[in-house]
């Protein structure tokens, strides 16, 4: 009986003592998706663009990290076809909004994760676009191997002023929203 108790206290000595280790689940880049919709006076536009890396970092089944890159080379407007998207995905990629041609990827890294709920994070990012970075909040719900969230991004914060009311009078239904929104889907 006295062996079983010093085996039985050895046991929880040993268990209390191993330290858990993080977990790093990569994303699948193939499924994974980020859709974007930007709005202006007199309407809107949406498309995408993909992923180029990314990966979410568990301890103890709770997000507590997170990194990501996006190809800013591959955004397209989905809701044109021919000239017309030719058009606007040329704009995008211009100087005036995302100068694809000297910053070719995004990154957003987590460096505040809260618990909001079960499986459901307050999460505060560095998103950096052109070079700025700037921090966004957006709440992830974690479900399995997928997370996804929505939130706003104020592209004034990168230095993307085209068409913006905020910078420009008399701008008129050219006007463009300072927000645009994103639509995000990982899996992992």
């Amino acid at each position: 009986m006295k062996n079983l108790k010093t085996i039985a206290l050895s046991l929880v000595v040993l268990l209390s003592t191993v330290t858990i280790t993080a977990q790093t689940k990569k994303i699948d880049t193939a499924k994974s998706s980020i859709a974007w919709v930007g709005k202006k006076v007199t309407g809107q536009h949406n498309g995408t663009v993909n992923f180029k890396d990314g990966l979410i970092i568990f301890k103890s089944n709770k997000v507590v990290g997170g990194k990501f890159t996006v190809d800013m080379t591959s955004m397209t407007a989905t809701d044109l076809s021919g000239e017309y998207q030719e058009k606007l995905n040329g704009h995008l990629k211009a100087d005036d909004f995302f100068g694809t041609d000297k910053f070719a990827t995004a990154t957003l890294v987590f460096k505040k994760i809260a618990v909001k709920a079960k499986d459901l994070y307050t999460v505060t990012a560095d998103l950096v676009i052109k070079g700025k970075t700037s921090p966004v909040t957006f709440d992830l719900a974690v479900k399995g191997n997928s997370a996804t969230t929505k939130f706003n991004v104020d592209r004034t914060k990168y230095d993307i002023k085209y068409g913006s009311g905020s910078f420009f009078s008399n701008l008129g239904d050219k006007a463009i929203n300072d927000e645009f929104e994103l639509a995000v889907d990982l899996k992992f």
